[in-house]
């Protein structure tokens, strides 16, 4: 709604009226004197004097009354530190709200609703914090009259903050197993203020809903693997979110990433191979070694989270102590957080990889050292994979990796998702 008619307008319009309604009653008061002079009785001139004085009167009256309508607007004009949410509300009292508009100095509108029988307003969301905004609001009486009310306040400055780490990074292509995950510097206590703070929708349209992994992540994903193709729109609009007492969000953000094609590879740990799947259609076979008897491969659906082509990988950062310290593995991709990889092996034998499982629990694939040989199977996965690609583990004699163990939320059904 936009502003039509402020207060002050209001009055002008009326006075600049009350001119011709005052020049109508002298034409008739001078109409009365010439009826009575020419008058023998005088009766009828009285009678026609009398009804223009009345006539005079009540058009002056209909012009200078009143509007019955009353705006009222908490907060008060002109207060500071004020809370993001819970607190601005405009109401109308004799009348119906006809006008409602609340902006930044920026000019960044609030959206808002207007209640069903249009005496109240009231924003959908919060409000950034240290922000001032003006409130302009219209209401109109019964006689179609207009009263107005023009607000300015300011919000309140937090002294502790939190902001939310996500994932992928604006611009990215990833595959289809990509979910949206944010991280929060603070734990949070009101996720559903947080939450809803928080929108995710894809083109073309699908459902996307969020789950919480215990109260500083947050992760948004459809019911199954994202459409190629797909156009995802991640708004973060955590700027005035109390997320928990004394503590308010302070980021907004716009990311879009986009989904390139499908590609989901099965690792069977009992064959020792891995079948690679694009757009439905098998494109290659991969002899690999899996976690050997006493430290197996997790099972479940895996999404690649990181690439680096020369990494270092310590036993000790992972719970298996001083076992191995390998400081140039080569095409290694996570899988979990907790370190399952799937990466480049040049110091086992060419033979164990399709024939026996020996590693700490990643996949591994036949490499060389320094990462060199394009030609090494290790090469040619990490050359065609995606961050965002699942890797499904089969058959391992090991339990199902859990949902919040790496970007993994597929683990979990839709109805345990979204309950």
């Amino acid at each position: 709604m936009r502003a039509t008619v402020r207060a002050r307008g209001t009055w002008e319009k009326r006075r600049v009226n009350l001119q011709p309604i005052r020049a109508f009653s002298a034409v008739l008061l001078g109409a009365v004197l010439l009826l009575t002079g020419c008058s023998n009785g005088g009766n009828a001139g009285s009678a026609g004097g009398d009804d223009g004085k009345a006539k005079g009167q009540n058009a002056g009256q209909a012009g200078t009354e009143a509007s019955q309508a009353v705006v009222t607007v908490k907060p008060d004009d002109g207060a500071k530190e004020v809370a993001t949410s819970g607190v601005l509300k405009v109401t109308a009292a004799g009348g119906k709200l006809s006008t409602v508009t609340v902006a930044d100095t920026k000019g960044n509108a609030v959206e808002g609703k207007l209640s069903a029988d249009g005496t109240s307003w009231e924003p959908v969301r919060h409000l950034g914090s240290a922000t001032t905004y003006k409130v302009h609001a219209v209401a109109r009486d019964a006689a179609g009259r207009e009263s107005a009310k023009d607000v300015s306040f300011t919000t309140l400055t937090p002294k502790n903050t939190f902001i939310g780490h996500y994932t992928p990074e604006d611009g990215a292509t990833v595959g289809v197993g990509m979910p949206v995950s944010v991280e929060f510097s603070r734990g949070i206590t009101n996720p559903a203020a947080v939450e809803k703070a928080i929108t995710v929708t894809a083109e073309p349209a699908v459902r996307v809903e969020g789950h919480w992994f215990g109260n500083d992540r947050l992760d948004f994903r459809p019911e199954k693997y994202w459409a190629p193709g797909t156009k995802v729109t991640v708004k973060l609009n955590l700027d005035g979110v109390e997320g928990r007492p004394g503590v308010y969000g302070k980021q907004t953000r716009t990311v879009t990433f986009r989904i390139g094609r499908s590609q989901v590879s099965t690792v069977d740990a009992s064959t020792h191979q891995m079948q690679v799947v694009r757009d439905g259609q098998v494109i290659k076979n991969l002899p690999i070694t899996a976690g050997a008897p006493s430290t197996t491969t997790y099972n479940g659906q895996m999404v690649i989270s990181e690439k680096y082509k020369v990494t270092r990988m310590n036993g000790a950062t992972v719970g298996f102590g001083g076992e191995y310290d390998i400081k140039d593995v080569p095409h290694a991709m996570r899988l979990s957080t907790s370190g399952t990889f799937v990466h480049g092996n040049y110091w086992a034998s060419s033979s164990t990889f399709g024939s026996a499982n020996v590693s700490h629990g990643c996949v591994g694939l036949r490499d060389v050292r320094g990462a060199g040989d394009p030609d090494a199977p290790a090469a040619w996965f990490y050359d065609n994979s995606l961050i965002g690609d699942v890797v499904i583990v089969q058959n391992s004699k090991d339990k199902q990796i859990a949902p919040d163990n790496g970007l993994n939320g597929w683990n979990m059904s839709w109805a345990e998702w979204i309950a």
